[in-house]
């Protein structure tokens, strides 16, 4: 049997009046009950899909729903394009959507209308990992999925001042909140995933990865590294970094930094000692301050922000920009703390960070604006997409 006969099954045993939920509530029975060699035609249709990012150089793939078109559509270096090769209609894409579930995650899906999850497989002998967004588009299931490359960035392809290196290796630092800071897309999880890297390389510790959900494997080298899923390791974020306090943690990664609850239970590891990293979904490291202590409760905000002055050590905010060779190059903002950073965020006067990092360039900072003039210089990038990607467009422009 092929994938396509396998497909026309299913599909033909759909009733036609059932529309939302409740078709595909009867989607997902008739994949369950399918016979083991017609379920794995099925996922190895998908996975023959996944397979192909690799050589396309994609970052993520979308299928399934309205939106598609019938189509696959691949990110490749930042642009979004239909593959013409793949032609499906949306109930066809629903059973194959429904092929990488199991029953809990389905029945999570129909509860919530969206499920974050991880997917590994091996295709032709080689194992792939990915980070997938599954969720409903006008009664049909959409699925996004970030191909996690193996394949970990090289800690000096960061560029980072020795500042800052000593600042983020548990080696020279033992306690502080790193953040590394970006809109989605910009690359947050690979820059992460290095520095975790990099100190597994170097320090002989512990460390405690929560993720939702988890995505780059990292072996035990000199670390001990775990890896706890939020939803199938661990329930939330903050019980998770909780229960790493009785784990004999050195470091302790929190995937996000996403609600109150999270940000003040991070706050509060790091000031018992610990080395903590996280990321936020902000442009910029006044931004990132910003928004901390802005999402927390008013009567929170003081104590927050005294906290936050206290523990935190590191900001890299970073963008990911068109480059010259077609590809993508990283551009980041670097904040280190200092007693006059600390004194701004203490003060409640974040605006003048700014400068800061503007004038910290001996001490290992700068702003996004003089990093994007760095590439322009260095013929990395053009100066019209240095002025696309600047937050601060006046100084962008005075630079260049």
């Amino acid at each position: 049997m092929e994938l396509r006969q396998v497909l026309d099954k299913v599909t033909a045993q759909v009733p036609r009046h059932l529309t939302g939920v409740e078709r595909q509530q009867t989607v997902g029975e008739l994949v369950e009950q399918l016979p083991p060699e017609e379920a794995d035609l099925l996922r190895q249709g998908v996975n023959r899909l996944l397979a192909a990012m690799e050589a396309k150089s994609a970052s993520d793939i979308d299928m399934g729903g309205k939106g598609c078109k019938g189509r696959v559509w691949y990110r490749v270096y930042g642009r979004k394009k239909p593959d013409d090769s793949t032609s499906f209609s949306e109930d066809d894409l629903d059973v194959m959507c429904h092929s990488l579930l199991m029953p809990s995650q389905r029945q999570y899906l129909f509860a919530h209308r969206n499920l974050d999850f991880s997917y590994a497989m091996e295709y032709d002998g080689k194992p792939f990992r990915f980070r997938a967004d599954m969720y409903f588009d006008l009664d049909h299931l959409a699925l996004n999925m970030r191909f996690i490359t193996t394949k970990l960035r090289p800690f000096k392809a960061l560029e980072l001042h020795p500042n800052v290196v000593r600042s983020i290796i548990l080696t020279y630092d033992k306690q502080g909140l790193t953040l590394v800071t970006g809109i989605t897309g910009s690359g947050k999880s690979s820059t992460l995933d290095c520095i975790i890297d990099a100190n597994n390389q170097v320090s002989d510790a512990h460390i405690v990865i929560i993720g939702s959900p988890i995505e780059t494997i990292h072996e035990s080298k000199r670390s001990i590294v775990r890896h706890r899923e939020v939803g199938r390791d661990v329930l939330s974020f903050k019980e998770g970094a909780i229960q790493a306090l009785r784990q004999d943690p050195d470091i302790i990664v929190i995937g996000e930094m996403r609600d109150p609850e999270t940000i003040i239970t991070a706050l509060e590891i790091t000031d018992s000692g610990h080395k903590v990293f996280s990321t936020l979904h902000t442009a910029s490291a006044v931004e990132s301050i910003d928004r901390i202590i802005g999402e927390c409760p008013p009567l929170e905000q003081n104590r927050v922000r005294e906290r936050l002055a206290d523990v935190l050590k590191c900001i890299i905010a970073q963008k990911l920009v068109p480059s010259l060779d077609g590809k993508r190059v990283l551009a980041k903002e670097v904040m280190l703390m200092n007693p006059s950073v600390r004194a701004a965020i203490k003060n409640n006067n974040t605006g003048e960070i700014y400068q800061m990092l503007f004038e910290g360039r001996d001490q290992g900072m700068n702003t996004l604006e003089q990093d994007l003039k760095r590439l322009v210089e260095a013929r990395r990038i053009s100066p019209d997409e240095a002025m696309n990607f600047a937050n601060n467009k006046r100084r962008m422009e005075e630079l260049l």
